[in-house]
């Protein structure tokens, strides 16, 4: 069995131009036309409308929702659409000492009678942050051995050597370094989606139409997850 993965950091549906526009975001989700997108910088509302709800509707998904931050105008954080039946949802709290509220996504699909656990996250900026982030996001991944599970995001990683990403691999198939920001001048790999088991993950790309290249400050992440369909 072959499903589509995405992971984008839409920042607000504001591009690299300053401007906000949900319908060029809504564009290039359309565009990536994957089965599983995690989004980061969600802000479920904006000048009355529902943001979330309408990104679902138009890309034929079923929205969940991660919000980090609860506001009274609407909240902000991490999002999964998913064209597959939802089983179970997890919300995990990986905020650090006193900086910004940040969290991880979790859901159980239903994928043909194979069940997918996928996580959706957005780790923070200090490197002991991110250390303290990815022991706490690890305990999301306790599934059956036999379980696929994926984990998509904007990791924050600079360093390509550095501990959280060798945790990360510990359990996790090894991902090419494909830089995804800032989206007009991509340098750094901050985007990452990452398999279990190993040897399931194929075709990992950036996506750059024009519309990705304005729609946000990042690129983002497109590949294929392979395994084995139920008998």
């Amino acid at each position: 069995m072959e499903i589509s993965l995405a992971s984008y950091n839409i920042h607000g549906c504001v591009g690299s131009d300053g401007r906000y526009a949900r319908e060029r975001t809504l564009e290039v989700l359309r565009e990536l036309d994957a089965d599983v997108i995690a989004l980061q910088e969600v802000e479920t509302k904006r000048g009355g409308l529902d943001l979330l709800s309408f990104l679902a509707e138009g890309t034929g998904t079923t929205a969940l929702a991660g919000p980090t931050l609860m506001l009274a105008e609407g909240h902000f954080g991490n999002a999964l659409l998913t064209r597959f039946p939802v089983v179970s949802v997890e919300r995990v709290d990986l905020t650090y000492h006193g900086r910004e509220p940040r969290a991880a996504l979790g859901a159980d699909l239903d994928c043909g009678g194979v069940k997918l656990r996928a996580v959706a996250t957005h780790l923070g900026l200090g490197p002991r942050e991110r250390r303290f982030q990815v022991r706490r996001l690890l305990r999301l991944f306790r599934t059956p051995r036999d379980w696929p599970a994926v984990l998509m995001g904007d990791l924050n990683e600079w360093l390509l050597w550095g501990r959280p990403l060798r945790w990360l691999h510990a359990y996790f198939d090894r991902s090419p370094a494909l830089a995804t920001f800032p989206a007009r001048l991509p340098l750094f790999a901050l985007d990452r989606i990452l398999v279990h088991p190993h040897g399931g993950l194929a075709n990992v790309t950036v996506h750059t139409s024009r519309a990705a290249r304005t729609a946000s400050d990042h690129l983002p992440l497109k590949a294929q997850l392979h395994f084995a369909a139920a008998q």
